[in-house]
């Protein structure tokens, strides 16, 4: 099972992911990470530590690397614009090669409408069942809830927006 959320977010999509990149204010607006340690700003190759708070409560911290940032980009023929944030996770688990997960974050807008949240691990190995995939969905649920909550009061609270 590769555990994914999507949300549709009334903010464009330059804002999204200024938030997305903004992870120093992740407490602020995400109930599932709600740190992410990594030099500013972000960059491909990048270690960035992840604090998740499960459903439950409990804490961890998922040592992850970036792989990819890949930011707005119209699509000329079509007036898409999409931006892609993907991280590998890089845990003892995956180390061992037991869990192995790749998390992308997706956006894409069409010309003038909302934009297009999509999320999903790609996980892969003999111990993914104890990866929680189930807890994960519930958690990146709750992360693009928070997002979209975050890029539409900022969307509202700006002038142009």
């Amino acid at each position: 099972m590769n555990p994914s959320a999507s949300i549709t977010i009334d903010a464009p999509i330059d804002q999204v992911w200024a938030v997305m990149l903004d992870t120093e204010r992740y407490g602020e607006w995400n109930p599932f990470v709600e740190r992410a340690d990594t030099a500013q700003p972000a960059a491909v190759g990048n270690p960035i530590v992840l604090h998740v708070v499960w459903a439950n409560g409990r804490r961890t911290r998922s040592p992850e690397r970036i792989t990819a940032l890949d930011g707005p980009t119209t699509d000329p023929a079509t007036g898409t614009t999409t931006a892609v944030m993907s991280y590998v996770y890089e845990g003892l688990p995956s180390r061992l090669g037991l869990v192995r997960g790749v998390r992308h974050q997706r956006l894409t807008q069409q010309a003038g409408g909302p934009t297009s949240y999509d999320t999903v691990e790609e996980f892969s190995g003999p111990l993914v069942k104890l990866a929680g995939p189930g807890r994960v969905a519930d958690g990146f649920r709750r992360h693009a809830e928070g997002l979209k909550r975050r890029a539409e009061e900022w969307t509202a609270s700006t002038p142009e927006g």
